[in-house]
């Protein structure tokens, strides 16, 4: 379900509220500026007990592939998931989500898992923390399993952190093969409320 955004003067903190309400903004295109609100009667999340690691993973994660880093260059994991990929040939991330996200961060709410080969940037996920929860935003992957492994990482800090929600607001394949499901809109703000009664975690 979406509801339109236009002309709301939409801040880091509205944003934060959104979030808190099970809302969260989008743009029909990288080129549209208006934003609207979606609320989805389906939603998506990885049960942070419940990670699924393929064998063929855990033999790539401990080959070490990248140097994995956390809120080390935010605003470039934004732009490259905001930009065409070959799966991928048009994003919902516009400028405005680019710099109310910017703004989360510099708040301290919005972080970056990001993956280095060569000192490279190859791959990457960002999302938003409140409280108990991190809702999982987007990712993007320029070598085989670079998102991948991060979202392991992503999952890793949030479990030592005791973090109690991974929202991952739709689910795909992608995201499905590592254990998202899908759950009811009242059963996600049952679990979105719980782990909104406790103060901040720390991310990094």
């Amino acid at each position: 379900m979406g509801r339109n955004a236009k002309g709301s003067g939409i801040t880091p903190e509205l944003l934060l509220n959104a979030y808190s309400i099970g809302l969260f903004p989008m743009s029909e295109s990288a080129d549209d500026p208006e934003l609207f609100w979606v609320e989805p009667d389906i939603r998506g999340i990885i049960p942070l007990d419940g990670l699924h690691i393929s064998h063929s993973m855990k033999k790539a994660i401990r080959r070490h592939p990248f140097e994995i880093r956390f809120n080390h260059d935010f605003d470039s994991v934004m732009r490259a998931c905001a930009a065409p990929a070959p799966d991928r040939p048009e994003t919902w991330i516009n400028a405005e989500i680019l710099s109310l996200y910017k703004g989360l961060h510099q708040m301290g709410h919005a972080h970056s898992v990001e993956a280095y080969e060569d000192g490279v940037l190859v791959g990457g996920l960002y999302g938003v923390s409140l409280r108990c929860a991190f809702f999982g935003e987007s990712m993007f992957s320029r070598r085989p399993n670079a998102s991948k492994i991060c979202l392991v990482h992503l999952v890793e800090r949030l479990r030592e952190n005791g973090f109690m929600l991974l929202d991952t607001q739709f689910t795909t394949e992608h995201l499905k093969s590592m254990g998202a499901i899908d759950i009811p809109k009242d059963e996600y703000m049952t679990m979105l409320n719980a782990a909104l009664v406790w103060p901040d975690k720390p991310f990094p």
